[in-house]
């Protein structure tokens, strides 16, 4: 559950990103569509049940951080949307905005793990390598169908 709470983080300024671009529903319901899919192939390569992310802790707390104009970390992403920095956005928001630590983290992690995990990885751009981060989800949002949990023995074919 840990693995989960701290991957939707990431996932959170993506999706906060989004809605301060204005991507629209269709555009963020992929990118959570992805991002739930992204936190799955993770937890299972890491050794998670797969049920685990599809329950509250997983796909309900994505769900609920994701929507929610109080999460920091969906705060921090529409603040990029706005053209801030990292370095600006820390110096003002108020509590600790989880994803942003944490990215570094997952990324070690899933490359440990030899798992894909693309928005963490546009995060990580935008947050610490100047990325636009407008560029960083049409670049995700552009990316071909994958078999997104084949690799895992989990699921079909994916039209997101």
């Amino acid at each position: 559950m840990e693995l989960a709470g701290a991957l939707k983080n990431v996932i959170a300024i993506a999706a906060g990103a989004a809605d301060g671009l204005g991507f629209g529903d269709n555009g963020k319901a992929g990118l959570l569509t992805r991002g739930l899919a992204e936190m799955m192939r993770v937890g299972i390569a890491a050794g998670a049940d797969p049920l685990t992310f599809a329950g509250l802790a997983g796909m309900g707390d994505l769900i609920a951080t994701c929507g929610s104009p109080l999460s920091r970390n969906h705060r921090l992403g529409v603040e990029l949307a706005r053209g801030r920095t990292w370095t600006e956005i820390e110096a003002t928001l108020p509590g600790t905005a989880e994803g942003a630590y944490t990215v570094e983290a997952a990324l070690g992690l899933a490359d440990r793990l030899g798992v894909d995990t693309p928005i963490a990885r546009e995060v990580h751009r935008a947050l610490f390598e100047g990325k636009n981060v407008k560029r960083c989800l049409v670049d995700l949002l552009a990316r071909e169908p994958t078999e997104e949990l084949a690799s895992q023995g989990v699921g079909r074919r994916s039209g997101c």
